[in-house]
C-alpha cells in the first residue's frame, strides 16, 4: 500500500518552476451577476434565481437556477442547480449541483455533486481529468477533492479510489490511506505512444 501511495502521489506530477499562479481572488475584483429572472421566497427568506451566472475575474458560475440566502458576498450561501459550470483558471467543474459560501468577497468552498460531478485542468502536457460523485473545490488551497468512487487521469495514467486531493497548482494527486476504507487505491500506468518515425 505504501508503495502504491507512493506513485499515486507523483503518478499525474509534473514538477515546473512556473507552477500555476494562486487560485485565490482579488476581493477588491467585482462581483458580476447576471440572471434570466428573479424572485424573492419571502417565505424562506431566499433569493432565487434563473438562467444565472456569478464572475469575478478568471472564475465564473453558471447554473440553470440559483438560490442564496442574500447578495452580501461577505457572508452568503448559495445552492446551484441544472448544469452547473464552475469556470477556474485553466480548469472547469461541471455538475448536477453545488453549494458554494462566499466569505470576503470571494468563493470560500464550493462542493459539487452530480452522477457524477467531473473536473478538467489545461496542464503543459495535456489535460487532466477527474470525476466523482462528490467534489469539493477549496480555491484558497488549490486543491480539489474528490471522494466516492474517484477517479483521476492525465491522459496516460489512471488513479482511482474511494478519496483522492488533486492540487491544481502542485499538479499533483494524494491519495490517504485512512480514506480509502476497504477500496485499494489503483493505479493504470499506460503504455507510451511510440513516436511516428519520420519519412526520409
Amino acid at each position: 500500500m505504501i508503495a502504491a501511495l507512493i506513485v499515486a502521489s507523483a503518478a499525474l506530477a509534473t514538477p515546473d518552476k512556473d507552477a500555476p499562479p494562486t487560485l485565490q481572488l482579488n476581493d477588491a475584483q467585482p462581483i458580476q451577476l447576471e440572471a434570466r429572472s428573479t424572485d424573492f421566497d419571502y417565505k424562506n427568506n431566499t433569493l432565487v434565481f434563473h438562467g444565472v451566472r456569478i464572475a469575478q475575474g478568471g472564475l465564473s458560475i453558471e447554473a440553470d437556477d440559483g438560490t442564496a440566502t442574500g447578495l452580501d458576498f461577505k457572508d452568503s450561501h448559495w445552492v446551484f442547480r441544472g448544469n452547473v459550470r464552475i469556470a477556474v483558471p485553466d480548469g472547469t467543474l461541471s455538475s448536477d449541483e453545488a453549494r458554494i459560501s462566499f466569505a470576503g468577497n470571494l468563493i470560500a468552498t464550493a462542493e459539487i455533486t452530480g452522477t457524477p460531478a467531473q473536473f478538467e485542468q489545461k496542464r503543459d502536457k495535456g489535460i487532466a481529468r477527474g470525476r466523482a460523485h462528490k467534489i469539493e473545490y477549496q480555491p484558497s488551497a488549490g486543491t480539489v477533492r474528490l471522494s466516492e468512487e474517484a477517479w483521476l487521469s492525465d491522459g496516460d495514467n489512471e488513479i482511482s479510489g474511494q478519496t483522492l486531493v488533486y492540487n491544481m497548482r502542485d499538479q499533483r494527486v494524494i491519495a490517504n490511506p485512512d480514506e480509502q476504507g476497504s477500496q485499494p487505491v489503483r493505479i493504470t500506468i499506460n503504455p507510451k505512444k511510440a513516436e511516428p518515425k519520420p519519412n526520409p
